[in-house]
Parts: C-alpha cells; sequence; structure tokens
C-alpha cells in the first residue's frame, strides 16, 4: 500500500523531515495552513564551530490577522542573505562535499524571490535532487485539521519540540570538539557525506 505523508513547507530542513520523505511513497506540502512563528517554515540550524547556529529567513506578517502561509513575504530590509551565505561558507567550506553543492544552494539563497513557500519550494526540489530522492510532491489545496491522517507530520517536526528522531551518527566538521550533533539541516548532512546522504536517511 503506497504511503502519503503530510509535511509543512521548510527551510532547509532537519534530517528527519527528510528521513521521512524518504520512506514515503507520495509527499503532501501543506500551503493552506496560517503562518507559524518559530518554526522550520523559515528557519534551519546549521552546525557552527562553536555548535547549532540558528539561520532565518525575515518574513512580513499580517499584523491584525493570521496570514495565510502561501501569502507570507520575505522581508529584505534585513541583509539576511548574506549572512546566510557567509555563515555557511563558514560552517561548511571545510566539509568533502562542499564544493559539489555550495554554488547550488548560494544561487537559490542570492534570488529575489518574493514568498516564502517559492523559495522553500525551490530548495526542496534542489535538495530532493541532490539526495537522488524521487518521491511524488504535491502541495494541498484545502486546510485538514492536525492529525486528519495517520501520516501527518506536519506539526510534528518542530524546533520548540524534542524530537525522538535519532539519525545515524556522521563525521560533522566540527564534530570532533562537540560530539555529534542531532537534528541539524539537511545541509550539514549533504556537505559531510555527499552522494552517501541518502543511506543516512
Amino acid at each position: 500500500m503506497a504511503v502519503k505523508i503530510s509535511l509543512s513547507t521548510a527551510y532547509f530542513p532537519p534530517v528527519e523531515y527528510f528521513s521521512l520523505i524518504s520512506r514515503a511513497d507520495e509527499v503532501v506540502i501543506e500551503k493552506e495552513e496560517n503562518y507559524l512563528k518559530q518554526s522550520y517554515r523559515n528557519r534551519c540550524y546549521i552546525l557552527s564551530a562553536h555548535g547549532p547556529q540558528l539561520l532565518t529567513v525575515p518574513v512580513y506578517q499580517g499584523s491584525q490577522h493570521k496570514t495565510a502561509i502561501k501569502e507570507i513575504r520575505i522581508d529584505y530590509s534585513k541583509r539576511w542573505q548574506q549572512v546566510h551565505v557567509r555563515a555557511l561558507k563558514a560552517s561548511y567550506s571545510s566539509s568533502p562535499y562542499y564544493q559539489f553543492y555550495f554554488e547550488n544552494i548560494e544561487s537559490i539563497i542570492s534570488k529575489r524571490t518574493d514568498l516564502l513557500i517559492d523559495l522553500n519550494t525551490e530548495l526542496l526540489e534542489s535538495l530532493m535532487k541532490m539526495l537522488r530522492l524521487k518521491q511524488k510532491i504535491s502541495y494541498s489545496t484545502y486546510f485538514e485539521p492536525e492529525g486528519a491522517s495517520d501520516n501527518d507530520h506536519r506539526y510534528k517536526i518542530s524546533p520548540k519540540k524534542a524530537s525522538a528522531f535519532r539519525g545515524k551518527e556522521y563525521m560533522q566538521v566540527f564534530g570532533n570538539t562537540e560530539g555529534f550533533i542531532q537534528g541539524m539541516s539537511i545541509l550539514d548532512l549533504l556537505f559531510n557525506q555527499g552522494p552517501g546522504a541518502i543511506d543516512y536517511l
């Protein structure tokens, strides 16, 4: 029986997110929900020399009412693109597969994409290719309440919730000093493991 899962849109989501995708046949990305603050929808964690580092895409929010995720616009008054590119260079330029992936990632970050969901969609498509994942990706056309299906993971993967997911350990750039750090963005796995990343999902 085909496995269909639901996920939120996300900015360079954690390894757990792609582990779920790798075990599914079809993935539905939520685009009808209201925007949720302090979630992976516009943030990720990379591993720096000083431990986990938060990268956030600043967004405009409707001040008087809830705003649909598909309408959330990116705030370019803040120099977030330069900050993210510099942070990725600082964290991963010495990683084994940096040169294979960084240019493509930088080009997507550096473009002026108006809507957050469009940025995340382009990144997801690119990351799927890098990971050699071929699952069918579609987008919701109406909102279903949380838990409406057995494979609803839209609100389970959150930086504010402790995760039971324990991915297989791999060599991290700063792993020798900190020990293995769980919960990092998929970029951490890709830059360190390259084509072998799919074996860790």
